[in-house]
């Protein structure tokens, strides 16, 4: 009987790794699509240090979880004791890490309010000086999305001219319309946008658009993350009592 549970437990255990395997390896794909996509996001992650250094660690807990996967899938098969307290040392400070970052993810939520990125982009932003990191990052946001400000094209009445474009208009081209939203993009009309034709410009402030573009994958990314430290937790206990049921 006890070696039934043993053999049990030792494929609930490959079955788990194989789970957290396919999860490294969806994280690890992520991370460079992020990095090396072309379309334009490359850019906005580029230019923000925070994004930046996310989309590295991203790729790192990728990495490792897909070591990790495929080291706790040998350790269960083969039943070794030394693979199984390796897996289960890191397995636990990737669990710790995860829960760190989920806790204070939601209680930094607050700083990511309209009126801080409003604040930030009237004091910051350049119009369309795109040597300026900052000025570049909102201009990528604004033609990716299709969006213009943080509210819409009143967030600029604010925002002085730089002093060498004595005749730049009030509209940055970034809020202009595009046959293709990319910097590559050709303009739809951008004489009549930068004249103040509404029908030209893309009206709506980026921070309701991308809000709801990111809404339903908020939700999606909470539940795959949940379910990822369960999975973990799972393998931890599995992975114990395997080391123990070991002779």
């Amino acid at each position: 009987m006890e070696g039934d549970c043993l053999s049990c437990m030792k494929y609930l255990m490959f079955l788990f790794n194989f789970f957290i395997f396919l999860g490294g390896a969806c994280l690890l794909g992520l991370g460079i699509w992020v990095i090396v996509d072309p379309t334009g996001f490359r850019e906005i992650v580029a230019a923000n240090p925070l994004l930046f250094t996310g989309a590295y660690i991203m790729l790192a807990m990728g990495a490792m979880l897909f070591l990790l996967g495929f080291l706790g899938c040998c350790g269960a098969i083969r039943e070794n004791k030394c693979l199984l307290l390796f897996f289960f040392m890191f397995i636990l400070l990737i669990f710790l890490a995860e829960l760190s970052a989920a806790i204070l993810a939601f209680i930094f939520r607050e700083n990511l309010t309209r009126e801080f990125f409003t604040k930030e982009l009237k004091k910051h932003y350049q119009r369309n000086n795109d040597t300026d990191v900052f000025s570049s990052t909102w201009n990528s946001v604004m033609i990716t999305f299709a969006c213009c400000g943080v509210n819409g094209p009143e967030d600029f009445e604010a925002i002085p001219h730089l002093p060498y474009s004595s005749l730049e208009k009030l509209t940055p081209e970034a809020c202009c319309q595009r046959e293709l939203q990319s910097r590559e993009g050709m303009f739809v009309n951008k004489e009549a946008c930068l004249s103040g034709v509404e029908r030209f410009q893309n009206r709506q402030g980026c921070y309701t658009v991308i809000l709801n573009s990111f809404e339903t994958y908020v939700y999606l990314a909470g539940a795959l993350a949940i379910g990822v430290l369960a999975i973990e937790l799972f393998a931890m206990i599995f992975a114990m009592c395997l080391f123990r049921g070991i002779q």
